[in-house]
C-alpha cells in the first residue's frame, strides 16, 4: 500500500519495492528468465523469456516502482534510452 505524503511543499509516494527488480516492466510478469535469490543479485542484466525485452536490473526496478506510486504522473515523462 502506497501512502502520499506532503513535505516541504512536494508530494511523494512510497511504495513497496519487492519483486520490482523480478518484474519486467514491460509485460508485467515474473518471468522464469528473471534473477531469483542471492545468486540473482550478481545478475545486471536479463531477458524476459515472456515478451523478449531486454532489462537492466536497476532500470527495470526504477520503471516498476515509478509505475507503482506515480502511474498518473509518469503520462508524458520520457524514457531514456540506454
Amino acid at each position: 500500500m502506497s501512502e502520499s505524503t506532503p513535505i516541504a511543499g512536494v508530494m511523494y509516494e512510497e511504495v513497496n519495492e519487492s519483486n520490482t527488480t523480478q518484474t519486467c516492466s514491460s509485460c508485467g510478469e515474473k518471468p522464469p528468465s528473471r534473477p531469483k535469490g542471492i545468486a540473482g543479485l550478481g545478475i545486471r542484466e536479463w531477458i524476459c523469456s515472456d515478451c523478449g525485452t531486454v532489462h537492466d536490473r536497476d532500470v527495470n526496478a526504477a520503471k516498476n516502482i515509478l509505475a507503482l506510486g506515480h502511474e498518473r504522473l509518469a503520462v508524458g515523462i520520457p524514457v531514456l534510452s540506454q
